[in-house]
């Protein structure tokens, strides 16, 4: 910003350029709103005041420096401090930039026009010309670097309330609790969610081919992450995922995905291959309580603990295939691959082990116990 001071204007020139002040930050203000969309409506009444002051204050700034006098305070800050501004009304770096372009035009043309009535040298004028573009490129450069400040500093914070987020959903935390978290992060609760678990690496780049509302975490133990899929297609969805490690849970309204994550997360301790929950839900339930699961089968097939482990294997396999399609031998070899004369001796074995083998309860029990290979 110290350039300026090269120029070196005379008391006469600064002070005839000092009178023209208030109708120059006039004029750029004007040109500015007739010629930059973003502020047609921004700078009328109240706000328009501001930036006319302001507009004046920092070209009577350079008129200072040029005028080698001593100034308190730095522009540049406040040129920043613009900048930051900017972002907090929702105007792009593009409409900044083009909005100092019609300024420093303007503004050129009213202090040329003072400078010239005042007499000054044609040689300083081309000095000055460019020492005026210089300054007001500073002070556009410090206005784009508080704007992509203000921008980077929002984007954290945002991303910071939006992981909250996720960490209070799959916490199971209260619907106040995630009310004012979503509120926090400026998400619109959507009817469901859907978690995805998948491996830390795969997370991001897996989450930029879904609906950007999907809530990420790339930072759970055993380097997992989850995506968290508001109102997912389930078809869709598994169709985007082909070809990364994913287990998808179920669908659930949205303060409830944490019974989605759980499921996925158990989906996954049980086998590495399943993809979707909902086509393993058997195996899913006979799993929530795998000691309960093992007392079950212990106690439901006890009769056959006492024969040979190849005879108390080929019965199991014969008992599941014969509750499986309810009696009727001739699918039940088909299964087997043996002949049905063989499926009905062991029929036979069986309901001498089990001589209550036609009641309701010995049928669901055994159903149970024989619904999943021993562990």
């Amino acid at each position: 910003m110290r350039r300026a001071t090269e120029l070196a204007l005379d008391e006469t020139t600064v002070t005839a350029l000092r009178a023209a002040l208030k109708t120059t930050a006039d004029e750029v203000v004007e040109a500015i709103i007739d010629e930059v969309p973003s502020y047609a409506n921004a700078l009328s009444g109240r706000m328009g005041g501001t930036i006319r002051r302001a507009v004046r204050t920092a070209l009577g700034h350079y008129l200072d420096l040029a005028g080698g006098i001593a100034t308190g305070g730095d522009a540049g800050d406040a040129a920043y401090e613009l900048g930051r501004g900017e972002v907090r009304d929702g105007r792009s770096m593009d409409a900044l930039l083009s909005a100092y372009r019609v300024g420093a035009r303007v503004a050129w043309r009213g202090l040329a026009a003072g400078a010239v009535a005042a007499g000054l040298p044609a040689e300083e004028v081309a000095k000055f010309a460019e020492l005026t573009f210089a300054y007001i490129d500073e002070l556009s450069a410090a206005s784009a670097a508080g704007h992509a400040d203000e921008l980077a500093a929002r984007g954290l914070a945002h991303e910071r309330h939006l992981e909250q987020l996720a960490r209070d959903l799959l916490a199971g935390a209260s619907a106040e609790v995630l009310l004012a978290a979503a509120q926090r992060a400026g998400w619109q609760p959507p009817t469901s969610l859907t978690a995805v678990l998948l491996p830390a690496a795969q997370a991001r780049p897996a989450y930029r081919s879904l609906d950007p509302s999907t809530l990420v975490l790339d930072d759970l133990p055993e380097a997992l992450g989850v995506l968290l899929v508001p109102d997912a297609d389930r078809a869709h969805l598994l169709r985007q995922l082909t070809g990364r490690t994913a287990v998808v849970g179920p669908a659930r309204p949205w303060t409830r995905v944490s019974a989605s994550y759980a499921r996925a997360v158990r989906a996954r301790s049980l086998s590495p291959d399943i993809r979707d929950t909902e086509d393993h839900l058997p195996e899913l339930v006979l799993s929530a309580d795998v000691d309960a699961f093992a007392d079950l089968r212990a106690r439901a097939l006890a009769p056959l603990r006492a024969l040979p482990a190849g005879t108390a294997r080929r019965l199991e396999e014969t008992l599941r295939a014969w509750l499986l399609h309810q009696g009727r031998r001739e699918e039940v070899a088909t299964t087997l691959f043996v002949h049905p004369q063989t499926v009905r001796y062991r029929m036979s074995q069986l309901r001498e082990l089990f001589p209550d083998l036609g009641s309701p309860q010995r049928i669901l029990e055994l159903t149970l116990a024989v619904g999943l290979p021993a562990r």
